[in-house]
């Protein structure tokens, strides 16, 4: 799936700010891998990618929006998603619902904090 035709930004910045637009499990070749976990790990990269090219890293990353097709797949996601952030974490809202792309079982969006003075302090969630 091309975004190129899509009127939206793959990122912005605002204020102390950068918003990610959602991020699907697609490779450089446009293939997707199958599983939530390789799915995950995937969409994960392509985030820190486009992070990294604006100066940031997933260690900036202070809220996510996760949207997963299949409520069973979270453990296994969390699994994944684990290895990518440590504390302080970053907020984090998860929705189970179907994705335009056809087979995507997981799709992220992000807002990271651009300056050191723009990240707020955290508290770990019960749950």
């Amino acid at each position: 799936m091309s975004n190129n035709n899509l009127p939206f930004s793959k990122w912005r910045r605002a204020g102390g700010l950068v918003f990610l637009s959602g991020e699907l499990p697609l490779g450089p070749d446009g293939a997707m891998p199958s599983g939530i976990e390789a799915q995950t790990r995937l969409t994960l990269q392509r985030i820190a990618a486009t992070l990294e090219g604006v100066g940031l890293a997933l260690r900036d990353v202070v809220q996510v929006t996760v949207y997963l097709t299949h409520a069973e797949d979270f453990a296994a996601f969390n699994a994944v998603y684990q290895q990518h952030f440590t504390a302080p974490y970053p907020v984090r809202t998860t929705v189970v619902a179907p994705l335009v792309l056809p087979g995507a079982r997981v799709e992220i969006t992000v807002v990271a904090a651009d300056s050191a003075d723009a990240q707020p302090q955290s508290e770990v969630a019960s749950r």
